[in-house]
């Protein structure tokens, strides 16, 4: 009790501090930043619109620095990855434990930092970011970034990265006015640098005019702008792939020629579309996919567990896995000896993943594949039907396990056509189309 005492102060004195610096905001005629933590509603825009994107926030060393804990809170809140950088200056106005503390990563702050340096930290940075976006960007980081200088991390990591890169002004009117202003935001917007804002209004100064940095709303709403959103964005899918592994005895196993591909292609394009992807895989030779969280199983009762543990929440579940159909009773403890001609293996049929996901009170769209060698349209159709399937996807065996390339039918309760043949990755994007689409006809309500 002493603990969650001791705990219940320091929120109190938190949020006591907070008022106390909106109300000093405010008097400077900045929009109050009191509520960050516990604003009554964000925009129902940006929810989880940023699903799977990295966003690294740079804040240099102006009084509009406060607005960038509010701009991490929402971007964070739209599913991004948030990792900020801060210039020397910018921990005068606002600590790198504040951002630190609503980003969940830690702050970069020193190019020469010995640590992170040992593994190029900077280039890392650089390259680790879909976009970067500095906010607020003083007349002095536009002049030095306009002029390719790399004498802190912030400007180091710019020139290094590829990304689109956006910065948000934050001036004195006067300043943002001059001309030699004007030239260095010109120059950049010529190398495609977005260049947001700045607002209007009264300034910290007492000046009005232009030189506002723009609020966080405005700045999470063009940072999504910046991403082509698909109707996957911030869905959760789970997907299974791979075979699986049951144990005869510590040296064999029954298991199946899938490679995995399949599960592999759809888990990666599923992330890149924006979607919240984890891939209960059996065991394969396979990379795991960018921004994928993939559990390791081997037997099918494993991968039912995972599944089961995985599966509240879950928008889409996506059976793609050669699960064995039947395992060994009770497979041997110490290696089987070949005493005999003849061997008979008791075997007892394992559990039906997909049909136990699709049986569940409050069940995900469900999509079951069907790896066939015979009347394959005939046996997908039995399948979605008994299984209680949204879509099955069918294909020929031999010709796809292991194989680079697939063609599929998809099949539904309402349609059926067919899908390549072309490379998995590419029909996996045609499958996520037809996915996507049952999702939508199955959970948003149609008007009368």
């Amino acid at each position: 009790m002493g603990l969650f005492n001791k705990h219940s102060e320091i929120i109190r004195e938190a949020s006591l501090f907070r008022r106390n610096c909106a109300q000093v905001f405010d008097l400077l005629g900045y929009r109050s930043f009191a509520f960050i933590y516990d604003s009554p509603q964000d925009s129902a825009a940006i929810m989880r619109s940023l699903t799977n994107k990295r966003i690294l926030l740079g804040v240099t060393g102006g009084i509009a620095a406060y607005k960038s804990a509010e701009l991490t809170r929402m971007l964070v809140k739209a599913g991004a990855e948030v990792r900020v950088a801060m210039t020397p200056s910018a921990i005068e106005f606002i600590t790198p434990l504040t951002m630190q503390a609503l980003s969940g990563q830690r702050v970069h702050l020193d190019l020469l930092d010995a640590d992170a340096e040992a593994g190029m930290g900077h280039i890392e940075l650089a390259r680790w970011a879909d976009l970067i976006v500095v906010a607020p960007a003083t007349a002095d980081f536009i002049a030095r970034m306009t002029h390719g200088q790399a004498d802190d991390l912030l400007t180091t990591v710019v020139l290094a990265s590829t990304a689109p890169i956006a910065i948000a002004p934050a001036m004195n009117q006067a300043m943002w006015a001059d001309d030699i202003t004007q030239n260095n935001l010109e120059a950049l917007q010529n190398r495609s640098i977005n260049v947001w804002g700045p607002a209007s209004g009264k300034q910290a100064c007492g000046d009005v005019g232009p030189g506002r940095m723009i609020e966080p709303q405005e700045i999470a709403d063009r940072c999504i702008g910046v991403f082509n959103t698909t109707r996957l964005t911030g869905l959760k899918i789970l997907i299974t792939g791979g075979p699986t592994q049951e144990a005869i005895d510590p040296v064999r196993f029954i298991s199946n020629y899938s490679s995995g591909k399949m599960a592999f292609a759809l888990a990666a394009e599923a992330a890149e579309a924006g979607a919240q992807v984890t891939l209960v895989s059996g065991p394969v030779h396979l990379t795991t996919p960018d921004r994928v969280s993939r559990i390791d199983v081997k037997s099918a009762e494993q991968m039912l567990d995972a599944v089961m543990d995985h599966v509240a929440g879950t928008d889409i579940f996506i059976g793609v896995a050669a699960v064995a159909d039947y395992r060994p009773v009770a497979p041997e403890e110490q290696k089987i000896k070949k005493t005999k001609n003849t061997m008979t293996l008791p075997l007892v049929k394992n559990p039906d993943i997909i049909s136990r996901v699709a049986t569940l009170s409050s069940a995900p769209v469900v999509i079951g594949f069907a790896a066939e060698t015979e009347n394959i349209e005939a046996n997908a159709k039995e399948k979605l039907q008994s299984k209680g399937l949204d879509l099955v996807f069918a294909n020929l065996a031999a010709e796809t396990f292991n194989s680079n390339d697939a063609s599929v039918i998809a099949l539904s309760r309402q349609s059926q056509q067919t899908l390549g043949p072309g490379s998995k990755r590419s029909i996996a994007r045609l499958m996520l189309d037809l996915i996507a689409e049952h999702f939508e006809k199955k959970t948003i309500p149609t008007e009368a």
